[in-house]
C-alpha cells in the first residue's frame, strides 16, 4: 500500500494558499467591454489583485493569449536586433516581471449544444496550434476562429466537448454551472438523466460556481457534496469572475473585472501540473473562496462537523485497539472504498460543541495506521493520510478513494459497506454487485475521445426512459418477504440506487435494515392510515434523529395497499413528499 502524507523521510514542497482566477476573457472576445484595453494591462491588474495564476479564456476562440504571445515575441525579436525603443523595452521587462510572478495559461470558453458553457484550462507549454486544432475538432468554423462570439452555430454536444478537453491535456470546468448558459441550471428541464451526466461525467475536472462564498443549505457546492443520491461523485467547485472587463463595472455591479471573484487553492508550487493534481483529487480542503478582507481562518474540520456524519465522512475520537476503536477506523475504511469513497477525521468526535481530544504523536500513529491498513486490507488500497489542526489540537485525516478493485475485505473475508451515516458487513447481494463493479471496471476499455462511436450523447441520454418511480431517494424498503423452514428472509430495497439484496434476516440485518425489518413487522399487524400525516397519496408515519441528521419514516397509498420506506434522509426528501413534511410543521409536532 502506498500513502501520501506530511511526515516521514521525503522532503516534500511546503504547500500555501494561491490565488487564482481561471475565467478572464480579452478584447479577443467579442463581447469584451473595453476593447482599448491591453494585455499587459490586463496581467497588471491580476497582480493588483494578488491573483497567482490566471487563463485567458475567451469564447470559441484562442486568439487572445495567441496576442498577448504574438506580442512578447516580437518585442523580443526587436531585442535581438536592438531595435528596441525605450517604451517597448519597458513594456517588455514588465511583461517578464508579471510573467515571473503570475502564471497565465491558455484556455478557452466553448460554447456546446444547447448554448451551455465549458472552459478549457491547458498549459502554457501547449502549443497554440494544438488547442486551434482541438477548436476546428469541436466543430468551431475555421472562418470565425478568431471571431470570439458567443454565437458560433451548431457545434459539439457536452460530454463529447469535455472528453476531447480532457484528451487533448485539459482541464475541464462547467463555466458558471449554476447560472445562465450552465449545466447545473435549477428550474430548467432538460432531462434529468442529462443533468446528472452533465455534472458527474468522470472527464469533468471541476464545476465553476457562483454561490461558493455563501453559506446557505441549498449552496451549488453542497448540493455536489457526493451526498445526493443522483449525484455520488463529488465536485470540487471554484469560482472565478468571468470578467469581460478590466475593473467591475460602477453602474452594472454584476459586472465584474478580473479578480472580483476568485478561489483560493492550498498548491506545493504556481504550476499548471499542481493545479491538475487538485482537481484531480479526492482531497476537497484545498479549495476556498477567495475573501478580499482578513477573516478568520476558514476550519474545514469544523464545518465538516457541522455536516455531521454521512455516506461520505465519519469521525473517531481514537485510534486505540482497546475498546475495538482502531478496528472501527479500518472497517469505515474499508466501507468508503467499496461504497463512495470517504474522508475520516481520527482525534475529533462528530459532536461539534464538543473540543476535540487530539492525537499523541501523530506522526507515529500515521504509521501504525498505515501498517494496519496494509496488513487488514485486501486487495491493496491507496490512501492519504495526513496531519490537520483544528481548535489547536492536531488531528489525522485519512482520504479514502472509491476503490477500483471491489470487493475490499478486511482480513480476507468481512466485506463492509457504507449506508447513509452507517458501517456494517455486506450481504450476498451486495457483494455480487462489488464484484460485479470490479469486474466492469477491468474488462472496460477506454473511450476513444476521437471516436464519435463511444461518445454519449444528449441524444441517447434523453432517449432513455426517466423513472417512473416516486419513491423517496434515500433509506430501504422491504420490498418483500419469504418464509423457508421456519425463517423469514426479507429482500431490501435500497432506496439510493434501486438495488435488491435478498435473503436478508432480521438477526443478520444491520441497524437500518433490522429498524426497517422491525417497523415493518409492526405496520403489517397493524396499520391505522389516521396515524400519518398525510399530503394526497403519500404520508409521513415518523419524525425521529438519525446521528445529528433528521430521519423519516414514510408512507405511500397504493390501489391495493401501501409501501412503507424507513430511514428516509433529507436527501431523499422531493417531489410531493416536500409537502407532506410541510402539511406535518403547519399540524404541529408529529414526531
Amino acid at each position: 500500500m502506498s500513502t501520501k502524507k506530511n511526515s516521514g523521510n521525503k522532503t516534500e514542497m511546503p504547500s500555501q494558499w494561491r490565488t487564482i482566477d481561471l475565467h478572464i476573457h480579452t478584447p479577443a472576445s467579442s463581447d469584451f467591454q473595453q476593447p482599448e484595453v491591453s494585455y499587459l494591462e490586463l496581467i497588471q491588474r491580476a497582480e493588483q489583485r494578488g491573483l497567482d495564476i490566471i487563463a485567458f479564456t475567451d469564447h470559441n476562440t484562442v486568439a487572445g493569449y495567441r496576442t498577448m504571445k504574438d506580442e512578447i515575441h516580437q518585442l523580443e525579436m526587436l531585442e535581438e536586433l536592438n531595435r528596441l525603443l525605450p517604451d517597448e523595452r519597458q513594456r517588455l521587462s514588465e511583461y517578464r516581471r508579471l510573467l515571473k510572478k503570475i502564471l497565465v495559461l491558455p484556455g478557452i470558453e466553448f460554447t456546446a449544444t444547447f448554448g451551455f458553457h465549458i472552459i478549457g484550462i491547458f498549459s502554457q507549454n501547449t502549443p497554440i496550434r494544438d488547442i486551434e486544432h482541438l477548436l476546428l475538432d469541436l466543430k468551431i468554423p475555421s472562418n470565425r476562429l478568431d471571431e470570439g462570439s458567443v454565437t458560433v452555430g451548431a457545434t459539439t454536444d457536452v460530454l463529447t466537448a469535455y472528453q476531447k478537453i480532457r484528451a487533448s491535456g485539459g482541464i475541464v470546468i462547467a463555466a458558471h454551472a449554476n447560472s445562465s448558459n450552465g449545466v447545473a441550471m435549477r428550474g430548467i428541464n432538460f432531462g434529468g438523466q442529462t443533468k446528472i451526466a452533465y455534472t458527474q461525467d468522470e472527464a469533468l475536472s471541476a464545476l465553476e460556481v457562483t454561490d461558493l462564498d455563501t453559506n446557505a443549505a441549498r449552496s451549488t457546492a453542497t448540493f455536489f457534496n457526493g451526498t445526493k443520491p443522483e449525484y455520488p461523485r463529488r465536485m470540487h467547485c471554484i469560482q472565478g469572475s468571468d470578467a469581460h472587463r478590466l475593473t467591475q463595472d460602477p453602474q452594472r455591479k454584476k459586472n465584474l473585472g478580473i479578480g472580483d471573484r476568485a478561489t483560493d487553492v492550498f498548491l506545493p508550487e504556481i504550476s499548471f501540473k499542481a493545479l491538475e493534481d487538485l482537481f484531480h483529487s479526492n482531497d476537497f480542503s484545498r479549495t476556498r473562496p477567495h475573501r478580499l478582507k482578513e477573516e478568520p481562518a476558514y476550519d474545514f474540520i469544523q464545518a465538516s462537523r457541522e455536516e455531521g456524519a454521512n455516506i461520505i465522512q465519519d469521525f473517531h475520537e481514537e485510534l486505540s485497539v482497546r475498546g475495538g476503536k482502531l478496528y472501527a477506523i479500518i472497517s469505515d475504511i474499508c466501507a468508503f472504498a467499496n461504497t463512495n469513497g470517504g474522508t475520516l477525521y481520527i482525534g475529533i468526535g462528530a459532536d461539534p460543541h464538543k473540543p476535540p481530544l487530539g492525537v499523541s504523536d501523530p506522526e507515529q500513529n500515521i504509521k501504525i495506521l498505515e501498517k494496519e491498513i496494509s496488513k487488514r486490507i485486501s486487495p491493496p488500497l491507496t490512501c492519504h493520510l495526513d496531519i490537520q489542526e483544528s481548535h489547536g489540537k492536531k488531528l489525522i485525516r485519512v482520504i479514502i478513494p472509491r476503490g477500483d478493485d471491489p470487493p475490499y475485505a478486511v482480513e480476507d473475508n468481512k466485506i463492509f459497506v457504507r449506508s447513509e451515516a452507517e458501517t456494517g458487513l455486506a450481504v450476498r447481494d451486495e457483494i455480487v454487485g462489488l464484484v460485479t463493479r470490479g469486474k466492469s471496471r477491468q474488462t472496460s476499455l477506454p473511450q476513444d475521445a476521437n471516436s464519435d462511436a463511444s461518445i454519449v450523447t444528449p441524444a441517447d441520454i434523453d432517449s432513455l426512459p426517466e423513472k417512473e418511480d416516486t419513491s423517496p431517494r434515500t433509506g430501504v424498503e422491504v420490498a418483500s418477504v419469504e418464509e423457508r423452514q421456519g425463517t423469514r428472509y426479507f429482500t431490501m430495497r435500497d432506496l439510493r440506487n434501486g438495488s435488491m439484496v435478498k435473503n436478508v434476516t432480521q438477526r443478520s440485518a444491520r441497524r437500518l435494515w433490522h429498524y426497517a425489518i422491525s417497523r415493518y413487522l409492526e405496520l403489517e399487524k397493524e396499520f391505522d392510515p389516521r396515524t400519518a400525516y398525510w399530503s394526497g397519496d403519500n404520508g409521513l408515519l415518523k419524525r425521529y434523529q438519525q446521528g445529528k441528521s433528521p430521519a423519516f419514516d414514510l408512507v405511500q397509498r397504493l390501489p391495493d395497499g401501501y409501501r412503507f420506506f424507513f430511514g428516509v434522509t433529507a436527501n431523499g426528501i422531493h417531489g410531493l413528499w416536500k409537502f407532506v413534511l410541510e402539511e406535518e410543521d403547519n399540524s404541529g409536532d408529529g414526531s
